[in-house]
């Protein structure tokens, strides 16, 4: 079974940048960190989509990187990728653990589609079959897009959540990083450095 994971970047996720930081070097840092935890990962094959440009530096050598449009709906991105299950995590979630990708893959053994909440709404990851469910429409910014699904849905069992997580969407957001969870180096250098 091909198990794919994929880090999306959109260009509004550089809005939680702290004062005195760059936006650029934030969203850069934290789809860093997202990516080289994905990267860590045993048993899937890391991909990048990203809808900002010059970001090749952040991968490893031989990384998928799908080019997309600022607004491209997830359903048009997911069509895209190539394999048996995917789970794509926003990559505003520099400090996601591990555990929580492993837990939305194990969740497809009895739904469609996997949620890993955000705090605040939207999600931080989805997880599904290749190819998408054709009655699924996800947008991860949707602010409840666990019971938007489940209206999508034949019924509600098809999606299944994890647990939630947060993301940096807002100053306040970056304020609930903790010092002593392991990774997002890149994202603490550049925001304790300020």
């Amino acid at each position: 079974m091909t198990r794919i994971v994929a880090v999306l970047v959109r260009g509004h996720m550089a809005e939680a940048a702290p004062p005195g930081v760059d936006p650029r070097q934030f969203l850069e840092a934290v789809a860093e960190d997202t990516y080289e935890m994905v990267a860590g990962l045993e048993l899937v094959t890391p991909v990048l989509i990203t809808a900002v440009p010059g970001l090749d530096d952040i991968v490893w050598p031989g990384t998928e990187i799908i080019t997309i449009a600022e607004d491209e709906p997830l359903r048009s991105v997911l069509g895209r990728l190539s394999g048996d299950q995917v789970a794509v995590i926003n990559a505003d979630a520099p400090d996601l653990p591990p555990l929580l990708v492993g837990k939305l893959f194990r969740e497809l053994g009895r739904a469609e589609i996997t949620v890993c909440p955000a705090a605040g709404g939207g999600a931080v990851a989805l997880a599904c079959p290749l190819p998408l469910p054709g009655w699924a429409d996800p947008d991860l910014d949707d602010p409840d897009v666990v019971a938007t699904l489940r209206a999508q849905a034949p019924g509600p069992r098809r999606v299944a959540t994890t647990s939630g997580w947060h993301r940096l969407r807002t100053l306040d957001d970056v304020e609930r990083l903790d010092p002593g969870l392991e990774g997002w180096d890149n994202t603490r250098a550049l925001i304790t450095s300020r």
